[in-house]
């Protein structure tokens, strides 16, 4: 009896660990959502959605992040949220050609992540929703949420199962937020099939040249965790994980990663994303 309770004891206390023991969902393709029309011409309409995030969204705290004024959201406009992520499900995706699907799922992803937030608010951190099913599992991540074209759907299946292997842009992880300060900004503009390759790029160097992605100190390189726990997005190594650092860094950063040869570690802030 005391070792089954000492071995669920280190279990916990290894779960709430946020190191290098567990590394990233893998991206495994769920083939039923390769189906696209190529020809295809129908936009999605996200204008809800942009005129939340022009309501509630903070661009200009000191801090660099992009916050959400969660408190602040009045009963209307949480009701047109909620009726865009109806309409998201309702729509046809599989007839969407690749472009228009892309900024679909990552406004979905966004949108429903705040939907999210909302249902459970105050929470100081997305990791205390444990809504998820399965032992040891923490945040909303797994939960089915909400239904498309027949099927049931996760956060985990928008990310990991639709995005990263259909697209397998890295800068995918610059698009989807997670509701942390730790997490890239969200973009204060939907994204559409004529700005998203635009908004993932930006994505990519305001987080790669803010603190929470990068900082150099002496010997000591102090990454986000996403390089860790994606590595396989970026070349499945370290030394890729600096390439792709190197590509997006403004010109100082720059040069510090080219003539880096320290230790690497990793951090992650899991704090809500919010603006009181």
């Amino acid at each position: 009896m005391n070792l089954v309770l000492n071995t669920m004891i280190a279990l916990l206390l290894i779960c709430a660990l946020p190191g290098k023991i567990f590394a990233g969902p893998k991206a495994e393709l769920w083939p039923r959502w390769q189906a696209h029309d190529p020809a295809g011409t129908q936009k999605v309409d996200h204008s809800a959605w942009q005129a939340f995030m022009d309501e509630y969204l903070v661009t200009d705290h000191p801090s660099g992040v992009n916050l959400v004024r969660y408190g602040a959201v009045k009963p209307e406009d949480r009701k047109n949220l909620d009726e865009y992520l109806d309409k998201l499900q309702e729509t046809a995706v599989s007839q969407l050609n690749r472009d228009e699907q892309m900024a679909y799922w990552l406004n979905f992803y966004n949108a429903l992540t705040v939907q999210v937030i909302l249902e459970h608010y105050p929470v100081n951190s997305i990791r205390r929703i444990n809504i998820s099913p399965g032992w040891f599992t923490r945040g909303p991540w797994g939960a089915e949420l909400v239904e498309v074209e027949g099927e049931k759907l996760t956060l985990d299946d928008m990310e990991h199962r639709i995005l990263r292997p259909i697209w397998q842009d890295a800068r995918i992880h610059y698009g989807v937020n997670c509701a942390s300060i730790g997490c890239p900004n969200l973009q204060p503009h939907a994204f559409t099939a004529a700005n998203t390759d635009e908004l993932l790029t930006l994505g990519a160097r305001e987080h790669i040249n803010h603190p929470r992605g990068v900082t150099v100190e002496d010997r000591r390189l102090r990454l986000s965790y996403i390089y860790d726990w994606f590595q396989e997005d970026f070349e499945g190594s370290e030394e890729g994980v600096l390439r792709h650092l190197k590509k997006y860094a403004e010109p100082a950063l720059a040069e510090q990663l080219k003539n880096f040869r320290g230790r690497i570690t990793y951090d992650y802030d899991w704090s809500l994303n919010d603006s009181p």
